[in-house]
């Protein structure tokens, strides 16, 4: 059984190293951690002890194949604990990571049953990243950046790139959310900023920025 720090780690290195297909420096890794190279070298050995990492002196960290499976069952958890923080509980976005971030770590398998089935078993979080299943397999949507889409596309929003508080604050000002139906009514030739009609009753403009921070789901 990993410990709450170990599986911050792994889960770290798993997203890091973009699903086990690169190496990680430690460096990078403290960095994400926000602790020494030294402390960082510590969890390693520790991890490799028991067969959650591969370590290559000047080649870096990656996951190995049970680490790989250990990191998508702490994120699998992460992201169940989101939809419940929404649903249930009325938590806005850019309050759930810190919360999820300790639920996540709950050591009761039924627990996490219960919470799935009573959930209707997502495959989605909040904020549209994939859940993955109980075997470790992600379903994953085609998503775009509203700016790179035509005029005249509609679809469902699926994620989003930015995670400020600022920006998802914003986002719950305008209406939008994670299955919030947006059509793409105009773009402005002067700044890019995009005309977007809301669920077929309102229409606002928003930014360039927004538009390319908002990813959609043609449907």
């Amino acid at each position: 059984m990993l410990s709450f720090v170990e599986e911050n780690y792994l889960k770290a290195i798993y997203h890091l190293s973009e699903a086990g297909k690169r190496s990680v420096n430690t460096n990078t890794l403290a960095e994400e951690m926000k602790t020494a190279p030294a402390s960082v070298s510590d969890m390693i050995k520790r991890l490799s002890e028991k067969k959650m990492v591969d370590y290559q002196k000047y080649r870096g960290v990656n996951v190995s194949e049970k680490g790989k499976i250990q990191a998508l069952h702490v994120i699998r958890q992460h992201r169940v604990w989101k939809v419940f923080l929404v649903e249930k509980l009325n938590f806005q976005w850019d309050q759930l990571d810190e919360v999820a971030e300790q639920l996540e770590h709950i050591k009761s398998p039924l627990l996490f049953q219960r919470l799935d089935e009573f959930l209707g078993f997502p495959k989605f979080d909040p904020h549209g990243d994939p859940i993955p299943d109980e075997n470790g397999q992600l379903t994953e949507k085609r998503k775009d950046p509203i700016a790179q889409l035509p005029v005249g596309t509609a679809g469902i929003v699926v994620g989003v790139n930015g995670s400020s508080a600022s920006f998802l604050k914003y986002l719950d000002k305008v209406g939008i959310s994670i299955g919030t139906r947006l059509q793409i009514m105009d773009r402005m030739e002067f700044d890019g900023s995009v005309d977007v009609t809301i669920d077929g009753k309102k229409t606002i403009t928003i930014s360039p920025t927004v538009a390319e921070n908002i990813l959609l789901s043609e449907a």
